[in-house]
């Protein structure tokens, strides 16, 4: 497995872990006083999804020996 099929699997995973992490947000959301930390749940994975789908929006731009249609 090469470096960038890692990094979207990476991606893909993290997506998962941030739709949950915001599925439990909004479920925190609902209670009287949501604790802090649960806010700040989701940023870990946004945070992961950022780096990881900047990387793979810049592959394409920066490949080498790629033809230009």
């Amino acid at each position: 497995m090469n470096w960038s099929a890692s990094i979207r699997q990476v991606h893909r995973w993290v997506s998962i872990a941030f739709t949950i992490a915001v599925i439990i947000n909004i479920a925190a959301m609902s209670r009287e006083q949501p604790a802090l930390w649960i806010g700040l749940l989701a940023l870990v994975p946004l945070i992961l999804l950022l780096l990881t789908g900047l990387y793979m929006f810049v592959l394409p731009y920066t490949a080498k020996g790629r033809k230009v249609s």
